[in-house]
């Protein structure tokens, strides 16, 4: 998709203007029409301010319906089947959840059923309950309140992660007993590539651009100290979650009255150990090195804009922006857990119960990621941390 760099434009180019803010530092721009497949950069730090694809809206709206098919299709049948020792079990997704909420792991349930199943159908519902009125011509009156809605929670589902947790789940139990896959899994993957599609389609920008040429959203004004204070409070938050997190079993295996607890790092020189290097990597690396680097990329961060730093501004909003993007993958280990505790529990054969550390993880990235979005990128533009205007 080809750019068009907005300092660049010629005073021919400008009788079309939309303005916009720039989102992570402030700048004030005007936006010609786009021509198709083109998108405009912020001449200021680089971040991608909208694109415009022809026919977009209705690829956004035929891909929601479509994700939305098969996420229905993937909640009632089978999705994984385990058998060992003569037993055997087999979960759908809705089971497993509820399964969860019945052995006392209620906050696993309800992680793993928002992430995956809740917040997914409330953004693709919300945004066929704009697109759908819209190619009738109507506009859905607080439409620009669904917008504003759909973006808050988007960071927070989570499917394409749980389907890559549920590969991971896999690989770990393929050589103790035979695992099937259903119907419900291909469904499943199906829902992840078509909303994944989805989000490449969709744009907040020209999204409101259609509801009544409605502005993009725009951050309120600067309070640094209000965001130093909060930023630095979630990082504490986090280091102290980080340490109960690696130390304290993350999940126990119980096999004929045997029990083996598994700490993060554990696991990971399991799978090594076994052979499986690949998935060895993605675990070492999604929950040690991710959690690890955000919270000093974040500590950095924060300390610069709290003494006002002024160089390296395009470098540490490429790096936050890096922080931003990869917070979320450290959700793989909390769902292989979920996965391996409701797919395994074949009584005193073999079974699978969480550990104290999985909560304490699933706190790390959760802070992580709320530190990450309470950091205004602003400041890094600031040249007195107290100046807000």
């Amino acid at each position: 998709m080809s750019e068009q760099r907005l300092s660049t434009l010629s005073q021919s180019q400008t009788s079309a203007f939309a303005s916009i803010t720039c989102h992570e530092c402030g700048y004030h721009i005007d936006i010609p029409h786009l021509p198709n497949k083109h998108k405009a950069i912020c001449p200021r730090c680089g971040y991608r301010l909208t694109a415009y694809r022809e026919h977009a809206t209705q690829w956004v709206c035929a891909l929601a319906f479509s994700a939305l098919i098969f996420l229905l299709i993937a909640l009632p049948f089978k999705f994984l089947s385990f058998s060992a020792g003569g037993q055997s079990q087999q979960i759908d997704i809705l089971s497993s959840i509820e399964l969860l909420f019945a052995q006392d792991y209620a906050i696993l349930g309800l992680i793993m059923a928002s992430a995956i199943i809740v917040l997914p159908a409330c953004i693709l519902l919300s945004l066929l309950l704009i697109l759908v009125p819209l190619q009738f011509g109507i506009v859905l009156p607080k439409a620009s309140y669904f917008v504003t809605f759909i973006f808050a929670i988007l960071p927070w589902a989570m499917a394409e992660i749980f389907l890559v947790g549920v590969l991971v789940s896999l690989v770990k139990i393929s050589s103790l007993a035979d695992v099937g896959i259903g119907l419900s899994f291909y469904a499943f993957l199906l829902f992840t590539v078509a909303m994944s599609a989805m989000l490449l389609f969709l744009d907040e920008h020209q999204l409101r651009s259609e509801i009544k040429g409605q502005p993009n959203r725009a951050k309120k004004n600067i309070d640094a100290s209000k965001s130093i204070q909060t930023t630095w409070a979630l990082l504490l938050t986090a280091i102290l979650l980080y340490i109960p997190a690696n130390l304290l079993p993350i999940m126990v295996t119980d096999t004929l009255g045997d029990e083996q607890p598994s700490t993060i790092i554990g696991g990971v020189v399991l799978l090594w150990q076994s052979g499986s290097y690949p998935i060895a990597f993605i675990i070492f690396v999604a929950s040690v090195l991710v959690p690890v680097a955000k919270i000093v990329i974040l500590c950095w961060l924060n300390f610069s804009v709290q003494f006002a730093h002024q160089d390296l501004t395009i470098q540490r909003m490429k790096w936050y922006r890096f922080t931003e993007f990869i917070g979320r993958w450290s959700m793989i280990d909390v769902f292989v857990v979920a996965v391996l505790v409701s797919l395994i529990q074949l009584g005193n054969v073999m079974s699978i119960h969480p550990g104290h550390a999985v909560i304490a993880f699933c706190g790390v990235v959760i802070v992580t990621m709320l530190a990450a979005m309470s950091f205004d990128t602003r400041l890094i533009w600031q040249k007195d941390p107290s100046d807000n205007e």
